[in-house]
This record gives C-alpha cells, sequence and structure tokens, in this order.
C-alpha cells in the first residue's frame, strides 16, 4: 500500500524549497532596502512568517516572487512609517564580495548614500536599478502609480548624486 503525503505537508516542502531557492535573493534586497544585515534580515523574517500562513493563497499566484517583492517593500516601508527603533550594534560593514566590475571603494560609498535616502525614495531606487524592474513592476509592488515611481526616481537620484563623492565606476 503507498502512502501519499498529506496536502499540508506537500505545500510545506513547496514553502521550504521556494525559501531556499530564493533566500539569498530576498536577503540582499531586504538589505539594500534597510541598509543593515540586521534589519534586511528582520524584515524578511516578517514577510517569510507572513508568506507562510499564507502559503495556500500565495503559491497559486501568477508571480510568487512578484508577491514576496511586494510583500517585502511594503513591510520595509511600514517599519520605516512606524518609527522603526534604529539600533546598531556595530560600526563596520559586514564582509561582502564586491559587485562584479565595481571598485569596493565605490560599493561603499553607494551603500553609504543610499542609507541616507528616504525610504520610499530607496524603496524605488532599489527595484528599479538593483532589483531590475520596469516603471509598471515598482509601481505595482509598492502599490502606487507610475508618477509616483517617477517621481520618486527623480528626486532618490538626486539626493545620490548630492551624496555620492564622484560618478561611481560599473567597469
Amino acid at each position: 500500500m503507498l502512502f501519499r503525503k498529506s496536502d499540508k505537508a506537500a505545500a510545506d516542502e513547496e514553502y521550504t524549497e521556494y525559501v531556499r531557492a530564493t533566500m539569498d535573493r530576498w536577503r540582499r534586497v531586504a538589505y539594500l532596502m534597510a541598509g543593515d544585515w540586521d534589519r534586511g534580515d528582520d524584515v524578511l523574517q516578517q514577510v517569510l512568517t507572513e508568506l507562510y500562513r499564507k502559503w495556500n493563497r500565495a503559491r497559486q499566484a501568477e508571480s510568487v516572487d512578484a508577491l514576496v517583492r511586494t510583500m517585502l517593500m511594503r513591510r520595509f516601508i511600514d517599519g520605516q512609517r512606524l518609527g522603526w527603533a534604529r539600533v546598531r550594534l556595530g560600526t563596520e560593514l559586514p564582509e561582502r564580495a564586491a559587485t562584479e566590475g565595481m571598485d569596493l571603494t565605490d560599493r561603499l560609498d553607494l551603500m553609504t548614500a543610499l542609507r541616507q535616502v528616504a525610504p520610499r525614495q530607496r524603496a524605488v531606487l532599489v527595484l528599479r536599478y538593483l532589483h531590475d524592474l520596469s516603471v509598471e513592476e515598482t509601481a505595482k509592488a509598492l502599490n502606487c502609480s507610475i508618477g509616483t515611481v517617477k517621481s520618486q526616481t527623480v528626486k532618490g537620484l538626486e539626493k545620490m548624486r548630492r551624496l555620492l563623492p564622484s560618478p561611481v565606476s560599473t567597469r
């Protein structure tokens, strides 16, 4: 006699596989949004917990990645809006490899400037330029208008230009 996994066990296994396959990517996005690994991990943990609770519905979505991206951005922005406590346990950045083709100094300058941009603008910049979404996809992820994405992009880039010491080289 063959035993079939229960629907709950199968759903749990599917959720676990999804998280294992995408965790590194979502962790990087959360870090870029929050400006540090601890806050990014907190946001991501909240999102993954919520995703687990809603997994039966979430796994039927057209794109689970788009759903998680939206949840992540909304959770981050909500945390900023609610005055999330800014506790820094250390002053050094974590040891991470620099982006391929980008000088480490340029990367550090970029991350420092990104931390100083307003949360909504930072969310737009991360989605548009680091997560490679279109204006329309970014608007959908943040549940805002295309015009808002465009204006927040302009404001965020202007702030980044003022904060960066010189043009960042990409090659």
